[in-house]
């Protein structure tokens, strides 16, 4: 249990929720303990109107009380029980909906080497499936047990001062159940870890499946995808059936138990009759009544065991997340003001989860307002160099320094909101195009939206389409070519209007045309904005202020186009060759 103490803050936050909820519960199950002594009364009643007792129209008149209590006692005890569901059902209702954003706050604090250790459809099992698991517990598994621990404490000393010899031999059971129900549980708990796992191995491939459809379809794959799919569906028909089995010894067992029960009531129960030990037949029928009434909350301790073994599972898993602490950590509560000067000094950094050294001993000054390009070929660092200064990762030597301080004494929130950073993979959310530009500035007007696309040389594409800006997107952007998807996240942060510019190779699936005007929009747009331009064209580097050429982490050039251009070097030939392709 101590992987569900998690829960205890929230326990404490609805507390008076919850003891409200306990207080109704244990009224509504003391009025479903009215009946049993009543229809005691009425056989009573009728035993003596039959032995001459009673005239018809008295007993007439009391079994009518009887009854009309009996119904009372039963529409106010139904009247509790929905007043019990309102309350503490409600209450798991709103610790799920907090325990979910307490998750997704935490995945959005913790470091990209994570994601990059983590499978999504893991992280998505666990905060929907192993949450909704938990919720079972902070609800339903209370309300029951507070129903079944309210009737034990009431109903079986109850039980002993009506009839103690029969109450002992009716609860003889009880111990033997106990013991099955710790026995059993131990398993459930195994079995119940292994099908949550499972599931978030389940996840991870269909995520993984429907997100890479286009590449399975390409390579003709379905057959083999369909044989994957079919052998993760055996193999979890095979750990839900393990748990299944289980699950399903506890209602025979219970029902056996409580048949055993009832034997032993009517037959002790008659023996004490014929002796004269008990006055009457109601007593035999009132204790069949109570044994009854235990079949359900007997029954229910095994399912409850059942919701408590998952639920502690569950949360283990969730707590193996939100224990890990996040990798960048905001040391600087107070805003940061930045104005967008840039330098790395001595910086060196190696990549945790692969262990490759991005960058070497880089050094370099950006003054505000300047813009830089980086070149260099695939995997020299140059998109390390934009992580770095978002702070995605911190530096394994080295430091970085944003108007002379040291980058990790900065507030990462002003940091990250005085960049607008475009990214290679360009990634848009599922929405209409227009909220996807909106992302960088969410009070923008339709105009400045406009303006942004227009200077992104999107603007004309997103009009083309039925619905232009209000156009829905596929997952991932998907129904936009590789340049449009670029172009709308070059809009989206042009729209933010940022201290810092950020441009990942965002122009490698444009034409060099459009290349060459959209360049020159952001030379506009970038005045007195400090700009990094990633890219494999020159053309990204004729118009700026300064040059760096990486290769294999460290910087072999740097400088301006010009001096670039009249030294031999990678720079010089990359300009030849492209300068060639472009006449041609």
């Amino acid at each position: 249990m101590k992987e569900l103490k998690h829960l205890n803050k929230y326990f404490r936050k609805y507390w008076f929720k919850l003891l409200m909820g306990i207080v109704i519960t244990i009224i509504a199950r003391v009025f479903q303990l009215v009946m049993p002594s009543y229809v005691k009364n009425i056989i009573e009643t009728v035993e003596q109107y039959l032995e001459g007792g009673l005239t018809e129209s008295l007993a007439r008149e009391q079994l009518l009380e009887y009854i009309g209590i009996i119904i009372g006692a039963a529409l106010l005890s139904g009247f509790f029980t929905f007043l019990m569901r309102q309350t503490i059902i409600n209450v798991s209702r709103y610790i799920e909906y907090d325990l979910k954003n307490e998750v997704f706050d935490h995945y959005q604090r913790l470091s990209l080497n994570f994601y990059k250790s983590n499978r999504t459809g893991d992280l998505m099992n666990r905060i929907s499936e192993d949450v909704s698991q938990v919720r079972m517990y902070a609800g339903p598994a209370i309300m029951y047990g507070i129903q079944t621990l309210t009737l034990f404490v009431c109903l079986i000393p109850l039980m002993f001062i009506k009839a103690p010899t029969i109450a002992f031999y009716a609860l003889l059971p009880l111990p033997v159940l106990s013991v099955l129900i710790y026995w059993i549980s131990r398993v459930i708990h195994q079995r119940s870890t292994r099908v949550q796992v499972y599931l978030s191995t389940l996840s991870t491939f269909a995520q993984e499946t429907f997100s890479g459809i286009s590449v399975i379809k390409a390579y003709v794959m379905e057959p083999r995808i369909n044989k994957e799919a079919g052998e993760l569906a055996y193999e979890g028909k095979d750990k839900s059936m393990d748990l299944a089995k289980v699950n399903a010894w506890f209602f025979p067992l219970m029902i056996l138990l409580i048949g055993v029960s009832n034997i032993f009531v009517i037959y002790v129960g008659g023996l004490q009759y014929l002796k004269g030990e008990i006055d009457t037949l109601g007593t035999i029928l009132e204790f069949i009544i109570y044994v009854n009434m235990l079949t359900w909350p007997v029954a229910i301790v095994g399912w409850l065991t059942s919701i408590v073994q998952r639920a502690e599972a569950s949360q283990k898993r969730i707590n193996e997340f939100l224990n890990q602490e996040p990798e960048i950590q905001n040391k600087q509560e107070t805003p940061s003001e930045i104005v967008g000067k840039i330098e790395f000094d001595q910086v060196s950094f190696t990549y945790p989860d692969t262990g490759i050294q991005a960058l070497s001993g880089v050094s370099f000054s950006l003054n505000p307002g300047e813009t830089m390009t980086i070149l260099g070929k695939t995997g020299a660092g140059k998109s390390t160099v934009l992580e770095l200064i978002a702070r995605l990762y911190d530096v394994s030597s080295g430091t970085i320094r944003v108007d002379d301080t040291p980058i990790e004494e900065l507030n990462l929130n002003s940091l990250r909101s005085a960049i607008g950073a475009v990214p290679q993979d360009a990634f848009l959310f599922s929405d209409t195009i227009e909220n996807n530009i909106r992302f960088g500035k969410e009070d923008a007007t339709e105009d400045e939206i406009e303006a942004v696309a227009k200077m992104a040389v999107v603007h004309e594409n997103i009009i083309s389409f039925a619905k232009g800006y209000q156009t829905i997107l596929g997952e991932r952007g998907i129904t936009l070519s590789g340049g449009q998807k670029q172009r709308v996240s070059i809009a989206r942060a042009l729209l933010k209007d940022p201290v810092i510019y950020l441009f990942d190779d965002c122009l490698s699936a444009v034409d060099t045309e459009t290349e060459e005007t959209i360049l020159s929009n952001l030379k506009k747009a970038s005045q007195n904005k400090t700009t990094i331009i990633v890219s494999h064209r020159v053309s990204s580097a004729i118009n700026a202020d300064k040059v760096m050429v990486l290769e294999n982490g460290k910087i072999i050039q740097f400088g301006k186009h010009e001096q670039l251009i009249s030294q031999e070097g990678y720079y010089k030939e990359l300009y030849i060759n492209q300068l060639s392709e472009k006449e041609n």
